[in-house]
């Protein structure tokens, strides 16, 4: 797909994928044909999903406890573009409308900004629209300009549940190429190597289901304690969706074990390279199952299905 002829909602879909690599690491996201073409095709986020991205973005803004984050009335400003990617919305409605929603939540509120403490930073002077105001008058935001915005003891609640609602998941969602080339590392190194560990490796290709892929990679993602992505890709190059998967897993703050034959590795994306990959060898697929598992019991911990030595 051309990027200019995509309309705002594929945009928006895009933009959430460039925050989640920015997420990931990644400082210059490499926007490829394919990454187009997967934002066509991956479901919009839904209402509590942009709010709770929303909320983590105002967490990384605010220095401290009980600080605000402003934003304007009209118009927009470095916090508003960053709230409008970060919330997949195209218009200013859409993060009042969702920052309004969150304080129905009672996980943000308006703390009250006074006519003496907007008078005291200057503004208003001569304003004919002040005279009916008192000094311990909440400033209405159309005087004041912007509106404040503070996260309350129940939104960092919330924060730390959304954060850790996949920590008791046995499963592992595993992203790689789907080629009869793999059969035997995924066989004896990823899959055994996860089992080792205590969790249950899905392939999405593996499983029975009635829903779009793409819906379904998305759900089961979302199901997983972590993702193990591996970047071995052939002839016709890098697999766009691996990448695609390993950044909405980090986009989430869900782990992801990166691994990749060793042949392969100095071919995968620089961007990616900085991270810690296992590399494998086709004849060494037990030392990689033995690395495989002794990294997720180092990173992730033993899951649930360990069996005792």
């Amino acid at each position: 797909m051309n990027l200019s002829r995509a309309d705002d909602a594929i945009k928006a879909r895009l933009t959430t994928w460039l925050v989640e690599q920015r997420r990931l690491g990644v400082d210059c996201p490499e926007v490829m044909s394919t990454t187009v073409d997967e934002a066509e095709n991956r479901p919009a986020l839904k209402v509590h999903e942009r709010a709770d991205q929303l909320l983590r973005h105002m967490q990384k803004r605010l220095p401290t406890i009980g600080s605000t984050v402003k934003y304007p009335v009209s118009g927009q400003d470095a916090e508003m573009h960053a709230a409008l990617a970060w919330s997949e919305s195209i218009k200013l409605s859409e993060v009042t409308y969702l920052l309004d929603y969150l304080v129905k939540l009672e996980l943000l509120e308006k703390p009250p900004y006074l006519v003496a403490d907007f008078i005291a930073e200057g503004g208003g002077f001569g304003d004919p629209q002040l005279s009916a105001l008192k000094p311990s008058d909440r400033l209405p935001p159309a005087l004041a300009g912007f509106t404040e915005y503070t996260i309350t003891p129940s939104g960092y609640a919330h924060l730390a549940e959304i954060e850790t609602k996949s920590v008791g998941s046995d499963q592992a969602f595993i992203a790689m190429w789907f080629d009869p080339s793999m059969g035997d590392a995924y066989r004896q190194g990823i899959e055994q190597g996860v089992l080792e560990a205590g969790y249950r490796p899905i392939r999405i290709d593996q499983k029975d289901h009635n829903n779009k892929i793409d819906d379904e990679i998305i759900a089961e993602i979302r199901r997983s304690r972590f993702v193990v992505a591996d970047f071995t890709h052939g002839e016709a190059g890098m697999r766009g969706g691996v990448y695609y998967e390993a950044g909405f897993a980090h986009g989430l703050n869900i782990p992801v074990i990166f691994t990749c034959r060793e042949d392969v590795i100095g071919k995968i994306h620089f961007d990616t390279r900085q991270y810690n990959h296992i590399t494998w060898k086709p004849d060494e697929l037990d030392e990689f199952r033995k690395a495989l598992s002794d990294r997720i019991s180092a990173t992730i911990g033993d899951g649930p299905l360990k069996k005792n030595s």
